[in-house]
């Protein structure tokens, strides 16, 4: 099992690169410090913490105050070489006994969600829910190894978070009062843009290396799930790209293999809008491309703007299901995709594109897409 601390808890990783830890790992290490230090009177100055990858981190307490009824401590935000807006940030977590059980809750600078569609429920501070299992697991091992039978309540602040939060999509999603608390690895890995292409050109290298001609792309997990479901692919096969479609469309003209492009809604329907580069901090046009897109095919100016105020493109597409409407919405959708696809390539390769959802499943295809995925499964068999 790997494990850091002391010095060397930020290994770098294989391209060189300092890892950080997220934010719920901030907020678990903080809630578990603070937790030793109200069972047991001795105040912490490092605390352990396991990451849901497995990695064992040891991370220095600051801050610490404890009253016999409560302890407050903070664990700094340290986002490696991929520093985000919360870099530096102290996250606080402050511990109170109870009765029973484990309850979470955000003070300042946490988030308040007020919207459909996010990780937790409206009114819900925006604690997301790997942050949430890693507080309550920590929690929970305090209370084992020292025999408390009491509940604790922790309430995780940012106390800079307020501030931060202008710098982040958060108030657009519906997140009002602070940052959120995020993390699924519980590790911030970093990679630089120029790594990340390189990246992808390797594999893409490779493949075209051995007489692969057709090449399934994936952005990244949602994807290779939805490829996964399809009959005859291997599990290997897809290419992942992650944002840098054109980049990859660029690349593959320069090897000479087509492509058929297999994407959640989310990301592919920012290629409709001409966004190559689907990363948030690029463009996150999605309710508008749908939106105007759905004003095209007939919707009315009701459900367009119901349509502007959706935070995700499932929620869009709910609205769009009550105009009946999804059938044509989704085909302009799929012509513009190819539009933007080809113009990209300037017709140098053939190219495809899949577009699904987690809730509705399929949702259109460019025009060669199943002959891509026909000729790719002949060659693949």
């Amino acid at each position: 099992m790997p494990s850091t601390s002391g010095d060397n808890a930020h290994l770098e990783n294989a391209q060189g690169l300092r890892r950080g830890h997220t934010t719920g790992t901030c907020a678990a290490a903080a809630s578990k410090a603070a937790a030793l230090a109200l069972i047991t009177g001795e105040p912490q100055t490092h605390v352990s913490i396991r990451t849901p990858r497995g990695i064992v981190l040891d991370l220095p307490v600051e801050d610490m105050s404890t009253m016999e009824d409560v302890s407050r401590c903070a664990v700094r935000k340290d986002g490696g070489d991929d520093a985000d807006v919360t870099h530096g940030s102290l996250v606080y977590a402050e511990v109170r006994r109870t009765d029973s059980g484990v309850t979470i809750d955000g003070g300042t600078g946490v988030g308040r969600v007020t919207r459909k569609g996010l990780d937790q429920p409206v009114g819900n501070a925006a604690i997301n829910s790997v942050p949430r299992s890693m507080i309550r697991e920590a929690l929970e091992d305090v209370m084992e190894c020292t025999g408390y039978r009491g509940g604790l309540d922790v309430v995780v602040s940012i106390p800079d978070g307020v501030d931060l939060a202008s710098r982040t999509f958060n108030p657009r999603l519906g997140i009002v009062g602070g940052i959120s608390v995020l993390g699924t690895s519980g590790i911030v890995e970093p990679m630089s843009e120029t790594a990340l292409v390189k990246t992808i050109h390797t594999e893409m290298n490779m493949r075209a290396a051995e007489g692969d001609r057709i090449l399934v792309v994936v952005p990244g997990n949602y994807g290779k799930e939805f490829v996964d479901g399809l009959p005859g692919i291997d599990p290997e096969s897809p290419v992942k790209c992650s944002n840098f479609v054109g980049e990859m469309l660029d690349h593959a003209c320069e090897l000479g293999t087509d492509i058929l492009l297999v994407s959640n809604m989310g990301k592919m329907v920012k290629l409709a809008g001409g966004i190559m580069n689907t990363h948030s901090r690029n463009g996150d046009c999605r309710m508008e491309i749908v939106a105007s897109n759905l004003a095209m095919v007939g919707g009315d100016i009701g459900a367009v703007r119901e349509v502007m105020g959706c935070v995700s493109t499932d929620d869009a597409l709910d609205v769009v299901a009550g105009t009946g409407l999804m059938g044509e919405l989704c085909s302009l959708l799929m012509e513009k995709i190819e539009y933007s696809m080809n113009h990209r390539t300037g017709g140098r390769i053939r190219t495809g594109a899949v577009m699904f959802s987690s809730t509705y499943g399929l949702l259109g295809k460019t025009s060669l897409a199943d002959e891509l995925l026909e000729e790719f499964l002949e060659v693949s068999q």
